[in-house]
């Protein structure tokens, strides 16, 4: 058996940051994950992240050959194409990373400030004693060895498969995520005959035909090639993201003579966080915890933020020597404060343009019902208003588009409710009951409410 202050399952944005930051604070620290060293960062995903992200973590950009192109804004497209959002300001200033070497780097961080990496080592599930995670068994991949590693304090960030979450017994934290509120993606890096016209803008799609409940994209990355994907949500019968992704993106002229460099699937919790990420023994970051921008999937950010805020607070925990759910608990005051509030507001967005055709998109987009200030502030996590004149509530019930306008009026007032809620989140476990009563009350009416 090994023995360490911290185990950290998943070598991933979250994984590593929270590593580094117990790490730093002098206590012995064990990440471990199944990949191989050098392949840690490598990951199938849109590879897009705004600069903000790093200014609010004070963690340096990523520079020469982390970054495959900096990027100045994005254009969103209407289901029809003919209304084209340009949303270009200078806080919306990004990257389009090379994910294998930002990955590595924040690895190398993590190991630098004194943690211990184990490469190819699965963990497949919490020890626990009375209630309370003390360690995880793991398996070695080279030997295919059990393996015990002890620790005052677990952290699960092992992506979407959460191998640790789902085989908790009862603390407050849900072990499953509902099928609907998952998108699956399929993405591939393609090299293009010739590089595309404005690189520097990130390109999404918006398509209940092509990508239902989600969106398409095409990312420039260095030179001619292109990260090009579509992601739709688990809805009823859904269709087959790659076969979307062929019949409807890369049959355009764009691609004629393209080659496939690499490609694949991935799955992402696009939703608002766990209402709880803490229990006895063990916090939940990143994917595990669903830290991602329920409205374009960026999961980065968020992901880095939760593994920071989750190492500070086991920081705290260890010196008071209390790791239990309580002791943990300024993570989730933290990381619903830092984010959370603006990721649960934002999932009502999401459940309001699921319920959105392609024709009240068109309408929407053509009469800026929404505006580029609007998505920006979407695209940021930040607080969304909504100017509804006279005037256009007259143009749309001249369409006969009254109840989109009501819908989104609506779904304002239910993301103003959630987010309140959220900022007003327990000060401890003993709150937490009724607060989640209240959150799932008004995310029931938001589902109800929302549709058309």
């Amino acid at each position: 058996m090994k023995k360490f202050d911290v185990i950290v399952v998943g070598a991933g944005t979250g994984g590593c940051l929270a590593a580094k930051t117990i790490a730093d604070a002098g206590f012995d620290v064990c990440l471990i994950d199944r990949k191989r060293r050098e392949e840690v960062g490598e990951k199938i995903c849109g590879d897009a992240i705004g600069k903000h992200h790093f200014d609010k973590l004070g963690l340096s950009c990523p520079t020469g050959e982390e970054v495959e192109r900096k990027i100045i804004g994005v254009k969103i497209y209407s289901p029809s194409n003919e209304t084209v959002f340009h949303v270009a300001e200078k806080e919306f200033f990004g990257f389009i990373l090379n994910r294998r070497l930002f990955g590595q780097r924040l690895l190398n961080d993590a190991i630098d400030a004194g943690s211990t990496f184990l490469e190819l080592t699965h963990g497949v599930e919490p020890i626990l004693e009375d209630n309370c995670v003390t360690g995880v068994w793991a398996r070695d991949l080279k030997t295919e060895k059990q393996l015990r590693f002890s620790g005052q304090v677990v952290v699960d960030a092992s992506g979407f498969s959460a191998v640790l979450r789902k085989k908790l017994p009862e603390m407050g934290i849900d072990a499953n995520v509902n099928k609907e509120d998952v998108v699956v993606c399929y993405r591939e890096i393609r090299k293009l005959k010739k590089q595309i016209p404005e690189e520097d803008f990130l390109e999404l799609y918006l398509s209940q035909k092509v990508a239902p409940s989600g969106y398409s994209w095409i990312f420039p990355e260095s030179g001619d090639r292109v990260n090009v994907g579509l992601g739709l949500a688990m809805l009823g019968r859904f269709p087959n993201p790659k076969t979307q992704l062929y019949d409807y993106v890369l049959s355009r002229r764009l691609f004629e003579g393209s080659s496939v460099i690499s490609g694949g699937t991935w799955y992402d919790p696009a939703r608002r966080p766990l209402d709880c990420m803490t229990g006895n023994g063990i916090v939940i970051v990143g994917d595990a915890a669903c830290q991602v921008n329920p409205v374009h999937g960026g999961g980065m950010g968020p992901s880095m933020m939760g593994g920071k805020l989750a190492g500070e607070a086991i920081v705290e925990a260890l010196e008071g020597d209390d790791v239990s759910q309580g002791g943990l608990w300024a993570y989730n005051l933290r990381y619903m404060d830092g984010y959370g509030a603006k990721q649960a507001g934002l999932d009502v967005f999401r459940i309001f343009l699921q319920q959105v055709g392609d024709n009240d998109l068109d309408y929407g987009m053509e009469y800026r019902l929404i505006t580029e200030e609007d998505l920006l502030k979407a695209i940021m996590g930040e607080e969304v208003h909504l100017n509804i004149t006279e005037k256009t509530r007259r143009v749309f019930r001249g369409l006969g588009r009254l109840a989109l306008l009501n819908k989104l009026r609506e779904s304002v007032n239910l993301m103003d409710k959630v987010k309140t809620l959220y900022l007003n989140y327990p000060t401890s476990p003993q709150g937490f009951e009724e607060w989640r009563k209240n959150a799932e009350k008004l995310f029931e009416v938001a589902k109800s409410k929302l549709r058309f």
